[in-house]
């Protein structure tokens, strides 16, 4: 018997010794996202335990939340990110099945007049020598499962940048309606005096009173929608209960610094897309897998085997066994075939994502540019110009000279100026932000500084 055993041993250790280790593809994943956006995805030596999870996002929570806490609680506690990640699991275990031989067939027979047992070991040769070439495929499409996940987690991390400026500029335009429902009350009670001590006609009163009235229905609606906006942000960071009480403490910020340089965002943005790159190395390793079916289409499979007898003398070794496949019908024709469907549809998916890659900079790029010229212009023309008009027209309101009805005027067309350019400066990030996303990190180079 310990001959028989002996004889497998070499093709036994072939199989190899294969585990799956908590930490494969997330550490690779962490240097991706945090060589992008300078965050750590918290998840580089695999899952974490819960409780440290919501421990860190407590802590994040306790002091006001930044955009950049907002993104590291994205990146380690967003449900459907955390689903994502568990698929590195998923991808990890097809590559260490791929690293694994079939098992060996162990057959027994038993001679009922001699009470002789026949025992026979058969294992599949074929498999041992494609083993190198599958294991080299199954790396490299665990290597580009892996950079799909970061690109997915770097899209939440736009998404989340994007909710949280929705957030600020929502919060900015809640403050000014609010400011502003107390303006209209105050003038609405002083028209209400005037009007009792027979100063001003009932028109002017109910002018007055209609606008603070629809000033409270302005202010509803800011309420809701700043709900609505925060709702979102819960959703992308995974928060209930009493982490949805987190605060924003910092305003929606004004362009800094330079414009970035366009005309190199669609170069740079080929050269840095995780998505492209998982998408080139589909392509490689359909390559691979056609040069494969191909060069072992005339070979069938191949099981090896030895038996033993064992009678009254004791074990006795018969000799090797060995069963060829002959592929006279079926040379994998099928097989090629769909493989090489497949290769030509991710060469086509991988052009489609190059296209729109391009795109996708040049839009945002156009869209950055406007939004940045659009809220210069509102800073530093419109709103001076609006705040002018209103204070000149206060001032003839107070001299008579004005009706209350064009004071309102003045003051409601300040509002929608000043509404305009918020947006416009949310709009601005939001562009900003998926201009980043579209090139694939930073709208700067390794040797050049942050366009912001």
């Amino acid at each position: 018997m310990k001959r028989l055993v002996g004889l497998w041993v070499l093709v036994l250790g072939a199989g190899g010794c294969a585990t799956l280790s908590p930490e494969r593809g997330h550490a690779e994943l962490g240097a991706l996202v945090r060589e992008r956006v300078a965050v750590s995805t918290g998840w580089e030596q695999g899952p974490p335990a819960n409780e440290a999870v919501r421990e860190q996002v407590r802590v994040l929570l306790s002091d006001g939340l930044s955009p950049e806490d907002a993104v590291r609680i994205a990146l380690v506690n967003s449900p459907g990110l955390q689903g994502a990640y568990e698929s590195l699991g998923i991808s990890q275990a097809e590559l260490v099945e791929a690293g694994l031989l079939s098992n060996p067939a162990l057959g027994v027979s038993v001679g009922v007049p001699g009470l002789g047992v026949e025992l026979s070991l058969v294992q599949g040769l074929f498999d041992l020598l494609v083993l190198p070439a599958r294991r080299r495929i199954a790396q490299q499409r665990f290597d580009a499962d892996v950079q799909r996940t970061a690109h997915e987690a770097l899209a939440v991390v736009a998404q989340t940048r994007e909710a949280y400026a929705s957030v600020q500029a929502a919060q900015m335009l809640l403050r000014y309606q609010a400011q502003l429902v107390a303006v209209f009350e105050a003038s609405a009670e002083l028209a209400r005096m005037q009007y009792e001590a027979g100063n001003i006609p009932e028109l002017d009163l109910s002018i007055l009173r209609t606008a603070w009235q629809e000033a409270r229905v302005g202010l509803a609606r800011e309420e809701l929608a700043l709900v609505q906006q925060r709702e979102r942000m819960n959703r992308l960071l995974g928060l209930w209960g009493d982490n949805t009480e987190w605060t924003v403490g910092e305003p929606l910020p004004e362009p800094a610094g330079a414009a970035p340089e366009f005309t190199r965002l669609e170069r740079l943005a080929m050269r840095r897309r995780l998505d492209l790159d998982a998408a080139r190395k589909d392509v490689a390793l359909l390559e691979r897998s056609v040069a494969l079916a191909r060069s072992t289409r005339f070979i069938g499979t191949v099981d090896v085997g030895v038996g033993a007898e064992r009678e009254g003398g004791g074990l006795r070794v018969t000799g090797p066994s060995l069963v060829l496949e002959l592929p006279v019908f079926n040379q994998r024709q099928a097989l090629i075939g769909g493989l090489e469907a497949r290769q030509r549809q991710a060469e086509r998916r991988l052009t489609q994502l190059a296209v729109d890659a391009r795109s996708e900079v040049r839009q945002h790029g156009a869209e950055l540019r406007t939004a940045r010229q659009l809220v210069e212009h509102y800073a530093k023309v419109l709103l001076p110009l609006r705040r002018r008009v209103l204070e000149q027209s206060q001032l003839q309101y107070n001299a008579m000279v004005l009706s209350p009805f064009q004071l309102l005027e003045a003051r409601r067309d300040e509002v929608r100026t000043y509404r305009e350019y918020v947006e416009t400066l949310r709009d601005y990030w939001t562009a900003h932000i998926a201009l980043e996303n579209a090139v694939g990190g930073r709208l700067t180079d390794d040797d050049t500084e942050a366009a912001r």
